[in-house]
This record gives structure tokens, sequence and C-alpha cells, in this order.
């Protein structure tokens, strides 16, 4: 995975400075394509459950954090002068029982624990009501409206685990039969990846995988490669739907079929993911009656819809299952990865019980371990 999106990263970014430049605006690309490239010539693979020496005084474990595939926890145990201190960073932490990937191993014992707060505070719905939801939203947009399901989703994790949610829907006739437009090169190539990863899955995506490869019943996707092939999806009057990157559309193709579509009151956004502050995505859940766009301003007719249920990321009962699940609490608890609001509310709550101490980490701070 990591050889499809460092690249693609890079091109985007690249992309979006060109773009900027004919604006007069100022964008500072990090790395670039030959950067990518480089750094990848480095990477060595290193298996779940596996110990190793990346820096002297370090030996570092990876562990299944059931986000997307391959997306790991870290546990260190840092040695200095004769001490040691086990760390635990938890990185993007997945919810337990989605579909195709993993549960999250459990949390290691450890004396500095680093823990993702995306959603402290507050618990994704069921994924039943979830996806009837989804079925609602699809009939009212495709049979009703009779119009185009534009779904900005990120190239990994979220196109798949839709699409797994759209063929067992479609098996099960709990919506009628659907024509979906991948249109990502890195979404098709990450699905590809995923594929051919049938190890990782979890037991019902497994079952489901190999019951459709029996019955050849489900979801008809195709998957757009060119740009032409891109352009010419603007020419579908309804009845399908577009699943395009990126997911809070600060970039790719989505944009392009925003600019288009987004005047169109056929037209529904349906967003899956989390829309982070200050990007396009988030302005549009907000409820933006216009926005500006390839220098012009576009006013917003669409219907947009937004799902909670969708998202990778651990919610905050399951991190706090997550974090209770081993009994000796870390001796220091750093909150990161959140927005102000939903880190407090989480370290209130871990905070609250006896023994456990919990503060949100500080931009900038140095922590002496």
């Amino acid at each position: 995975l990591l050889a499809v999106m460092l690249p693609d990263s890079a091109f985007v970014m690249n992309a979006e400075a060109a773009r900027a430049a004919k604006t007069g605006r100022s964008y500072d690309v990090p790395y670039g394509l030959e950067d990518a490239r480089a750094i990848l010539r480095r990477v060595e693979p290193v298996p779940y459950g596996h110990a190793f020496t990346p820096a002297p005084g370090v030996e570092a474990v990876l562990q299944d954090a059931g986000h997307i595939l391959g997306s790991a926890f870290v546990s260190l145990r840092l040695t200095e002068g004769g001490r040691q201190v086990r760390v635990v960073v938890s990185g993007d932490l997945g919810q337990p029982g989605r579909p195709i990937v993993r549960d999250p191993e459990p949390r290691p014992e450890c004396d500095v624990l680093l823990l993702e707060s995306t959603y402290g505070d507050h618990d994704h719905p069921p994924m039943e009501r979830t996806l009837d939801e989804l079925a609602a939203v699809l009939r009212s947009a495709l049979e009703a409206s009779r119009g185009v399901v534009l779904v900005p989703a990120f190239a990994v994790g979220r196109t798949q685990d839709l699409l797994y949610h759209l063929h067992r829907m479609s098996r099960a006739g709990r919506i009628r039969p659907v024509q979906a437009f991948v249109d990502s090169p890195m979404a098709s190539e990450v699905t590809r990846i995923t594929a051919r990863h049938f190890e990782l899955f979890d037991d019902e995506a497994r079952r489901t995988v190999g019951d459709s490869a029996a019955t050849g019943a489900g979801l008809k996707v195709s998957y757009t490669a060119s740009v032409d092939e891109s352009k010419a999806l603007n020419r579908l009057t309804g009845g399908a739907i577009i699943v395009a990157a990126s997911g809070m559309c600060d970039g790719g193709r989505i944009r392009h079929h925003l600019r288009h579509r987004l005047p169109d009151p056929r037209t529904t956004v349906l967003f899956i993911g989390y829309q982070a502050a200050g990007t396009l995505g988030r302005r549009l859940v907000d409820g933006a009656p216009a926005v500006r766009m390839f220098g012009e301003e576009l006013p917003v007719r669409a219907r947009i819809a937004t799902l909670d249920g969708f998202s990778a990321h651990a919610d905050r009962a399951s991190l706090l299952a997550w974090l209770r699940g081993t009994r000796r609490p870390p001796g220091r608890i750093y909150l990161v990865h959140g927005e102000p609001a939903a880190s407090t509310a989480l370290a209130g709550e871990i905070g609250s019980t006896p023994g456990w101490r919990c503060e949100v980490a500080a931009h900038g701070r140095t922590v002496t371990l």
C-alpha cells in the first residue's frame, strides 16, 4: 500500500502547487515524486508481532490496529542508562466489528501511551442502522430523484468497505441493482491489493468473498483509469454511484465531479468519513450555501448526506474498551490526533477513573520519559 500511496500523495501535492502558482497562492510541497521513490527504496517490511531494532536502544513491535489493511500500533521498549521505558503509540485505532479488516489487537501494558482521540466525544451508531440509512439515501437519490450519488471516499479503507456493503446489500435485495464507478487510480489499485491479501480478512469477509466468487452475484463495479474516462462520467444523467478520492474533497478527482454536479439538485453528495475542520468536505457537511472551487463560486444545490457509522476510527466506547482491556493502567496517557472538544472530553472520561493519569498533548511541548 505504501508503494501506491506515497507517490500518489506526492503527485497530488505537486499538482495542487501548480494550481496555486497560477492564482498567486503559495503552497509548500514537503516532498516530491523522487523523494517518495528514494524513501521506498529504503523500506523494509516487518510482520506483525516481530520485534526489531530500528535504532540503538529502541526495540519495536508492530501490532494490528484494525484500522485499514496493514495498519499498526507500535509498542516500544526504550533503554537508556540502564533504565527501560515501555511506550505504546496507538496511531489510528480501528473500530471493532468492521468488515474486511480484523479487530485491533489488545493493548499491551506500558508506562506511557499516546492515544488517538478522533471520536473521543461520541459513539458511532450501530452498523445495521447505518446500512438502513444508506439504503434510504440510495433509494431517494437514485429512484425518486433519478440523480447521481457522489461519494468522496478515502482511497484506502473507506472505498473498499463501501463496495463490500453495497455488494452485500445488492445480493440481499436491500437495494436495486446499481452501477458503481470507482474513479480513483489509487483506490482502484488499493482495491486490487486488498483482494490479493485474503489472509488478512476477517471471517465474515472471507465468507462473503467466497460466496460471491461461487455465484457471480453482486454489485456491478467499473474502474476508471484515464482522465478521459473520468470526464466521461460527467455525461451520466442518473442511476449511478461515483466513488472518488479524496475523502475530504481537498484533492483528487472528486473536486472535478463536485464542480460539475454541486449546482444540480438531483445530485446527492454522500459523506462516509471524517471531515476535518478547514476542509472543503467539512464546509459542505456544515451546510455552506456556496463554495469556491477552481477560482469560481459554486452554489450548493445538491443534497448533502452524512453517515457517521462508516468511520474506521474507534469511537469513544471502543477507545475506552481498548484502553481498559489491560487491567494495569499506563503510568501516563497523552491524547493526540483529535480536535480539542473530542480530546478534552475523552481526557475527562479517562481521568475520572482513580489511578488513571491522562492529559491532552500540547503542540510543541517536550516531555521527558
